[in-house]
C-alpha cells in the first residue's frame, strides 16, 4: 500500500468509519451502541458504518489468549447487557485461534454493500461473544452470513476463495500499525475528527489475562453525538 501517514481517513458524509477487532470486548459494545443509537435515532438510512480491521494478532505477533477475554466478559458485560455475552460454551478445542478469516469477510461483504458488511460484522461479533462459535472456522462465517438475511453468501465464499479482501485486510493492518489508528475500536467523522474507545475510560488491574479492566467512567451518549454529526457534517 502507499504510505500509511498519506492514507485519507476522512469517510464522505453519512458514514463512519470503524477500526477494530472482534476480539476486541470494546468494540463489541461500541459496534453495539452504534447499531442500537442508530435505530433509536431513525438514522438507518442516513448513517452507514465502513467496517476496517484492526487485527490484534498481527499487531501483537500473537493470537488474542483466552484467559484475557475471559477476565473482560462479566466486567464488560455489565456495561452494555444486550449486546450478548457468556463466557465460552463450546468445546475448548474449538474456541477460536485467529479472526483473520472472520475479519477478511467482513471487507469482503464490502463489496456487495455496507449493509451486508455492517449485518455481517455485528453476526461475527454476537456469535462469538453471545454464542461461542468458532468464528475463525470458514463455515461457522457462512452460517453467521445466511442467518443475517443480508448477505448474499454464495458470493461470499466465492470471494473468500479467491481471497480479493486479503489485499485490504493487509493495507489495513499497515494502517493500524502505524500511529493513525491507536486502537480497537477507533472511529473516523466525515468532519475530520475522530474517536478512539467513544465513551469508556479504562485501566487495567494487573497483567493482561491474569488482571481484569477497571472502568474509569462510561458515557453511552457520545454514540449519539457520533451518529448525529456523520448526518449533518
Amino acid at each position: 500500500m502507499s504510505d500509511p501517514t498519506t492514507v485519507d481517513l476522512t469517510p464522505p458524509r453519512g458514514v463512519v468509519t470503524v477500526f477494530s477487532d472482534i476480539w476486541c470486548s470494546f468494540a463489541h459494545i461500541a459496534i453495539h451502541r452504534l447499531h442500537t443509537t442508530r435505530a433509536r435515532l431513525g438514522l438507518e438510512e442516513q448513517v452507514s458504518f465502513d467496517l476496517r480491521a484492526f487485527p490484534l494478532e498481527l499487531l501483537n505477533d500473537a493470537p488474542s489468549p483466552r484467559p484475557g477475554t475471559d477476565s473482560e466478559v462479566a466486567r464488560m458485560a455489565s456495561l452494555a447487557p444486550a449486546a450478548g455475552w457468556q463466557l465460552w460454551q463450546a468445546k475448548d478445542w474449538l474456541y477460536p485461534s485467529t479472526t483473520l478469516p472472520a475479519l477478511e469477510a467482513v471487507l469482503a461483504a464490502k463489496e456487495q454493500s455496507l449493509r451486508a458488511s455492517e449485518q455481517l460484522d455485528l453476526g461475527l461479533r454476537r456469535a462469538f461473544w453471545a454464542e461461542s462459535r468458532c468464528i475463525s472456522h470458514r463455515k461457522v462465517i457462512l452460517d453467521v452470513a445466511a442467518e443475517t438475511g443480508a448477505v448474499d453468501v454464495d458470493a461470499l465464499a466465492e470471494a473468500l476463495d479467491d481471497g480479493r479482501a486479503r489485499r485490504s485486510l493487509a493495507d489495513q493492518t499497515a494502517l493500524a500499525q502505524s500511529d493513525r489508528v491507536n486502537c480497537s475500536p477507533h472511529l473516523f467523522l466525515p468532519d475530520g475528527s475522530d474517536h478512539a474507545n467513544p465513551g469508556i475510560e479504562v485501566d487495567w488491574e494487573g497483567a493482561y489475562g491474569i488482571g481484569w479492566p477497571v472502568i474509569g467512567s462510561d458515557d453511552p451518549k457520545v454514540f449519539e453525538d457520533i451518529l448525529l454529526k456523520a448526518a449533518t457534517e
